[in-house]
């Protein structure tokens, strides 16, 4: 049985990743109210038809906002930038539960100081993280068979082919620039452009990778302490569009370190998304917002506060419910 009607309202809704966002919760929620917001309101009518009990809206958030306008919020879901902290800002002073979708590492301490200054009642979760966080989930599940994680070498495969919106446009454009990485214990800003690497693809084949500053870098480190760490931007051909299907956006995870058993090992995995880079996102953050409103039978999530995907969803059974999404995990496991 569904818990009560909770309301959410989803900034960036109608968009790539946020229809996505919106079609994965009425999927799984019959009952709840969605609205679709953003400048362009006409752009959801479609959508709200398709989705029922849902409803557009106009926000741009360079003007005022007011979130009177909306009645009660259960939720606020920011599927845009939002470079004036306006969402998260609102719903900390109403207590009222907000996950963000696009931030890097160097632009959540505003958030973080405040938060030192205001009562949070309600959960704040960033989930700048690649693909909302599916991407340090599966980290997180696969550090778990390791008693001592020495190096952890990502990356995040977009396939040209793969229609983004602008929110993946810009996520694409901020690896030109400069990078958090973790390097012999270290934490170091550097340069994309003169830190590239070579990535071995699903095929054999060889691309050059550039590190970016996802959140995902932070929080491997801080479950995992492994003393290198780097999330890497490519672009190439994916699975999907090699097999002369749709492009999928596929990820790519390296671990090294010693195994409970004592062994030393690499463990390479890729996670495989055929439905593209706007998908997977949106699963990312269906599974936060499950978490938080306790949607699909789920206990409500706990007190307000800051959290991050990897402590607000468990990482226990993320490969199953990968799979309940048609996103494929494949291990390649060598003993160095």
């Amino acid at each position: 049985m569904e818990s009560n009607k909770k309301r959410i309202l989803i900034v960036g809704g109608y968009g790539q990743v946020g229809s996505n966002i919106a079609r994965l919760i009425r999927n799984e929620h019959r009952t709840a109210e969605l609205i679709l917001a953003g400048r362009n309101p006409q752009s959801g009518e479609m959508l709200i038809k398709e989705l029922t009990n849902a409803e557009t809206a106009y926000i741009n958030l360079d003007e005022s906002f007011d979130l009177s306008d909306f009645g009660k919020i259960d939720l606020i879901i920011s599927a845009l930038d939002d470079h004036r902290n306006v969402l998260r800002e609102t719903a900390l002073s109403n207590g009222i539960s907000c996950i963000s979708v696009s931030e890097l590492a160097d632009q959540i301490s505003p958030m973080v100081f405040l938060s030192l200054h205001k009562r949070i009642s309600a959960p704040i979760v960033f989930s700048g993280h690649w693909q909302g966080g599916l991407l340090t989930l599966v980290v997180k599940h696969l550090s778990a068979r390791f008693s001592r994680v020495d190096k952890v070498e990502i990356a995040g495969l977009y396939d040209p082919k793969d229609p983004v919106g602008p929110l993946v446009t810009e996520e694409v454009k901020g690896f030109v620039g400069k990078a958090l990485i973790r390097q012999d214990g270290s934490w170091l800003s550097v340069e994309s452009r003169d830190h590239a690497r070579l990535i071995d693809l699903h095929d054999h084949s060889q691309v050059l990778g550039y590190p970016m500053g996802t959140l995902d870098v932070p929080s491997i480190a801080a479950f995992t302490d492994a003393s290198n760490i780097r999330f890497d931007f490519i672009v190439g051909e994916s699975i999907g569009s090699s097999k002369g299907l749709g492009a999928s956006h596929d990820l790519y995870i390296e671990i090294e370190g010693t195994l409970l058993s004592g062994e030393r090992t690499k463990l390479r995995t890729i996670v495989s998304g055929p439905r593209g880079n706007s998908h997977l996102t949106a699963v990312g953050i269906y599974l936060i917002a499950e978490s938080i409103l306790g949607l699909k039978g789920q206990s409500v999530q706990k007190a307000g506060g800051l959290y991050l995907p990897e402590n607000i969803v468990s990482s226990d059974d993320i490969i199953s419910r990968l799979s309940g999404f048609g996103i494929n995990v494949v291990e390649e496991i060598g003993i160095s």
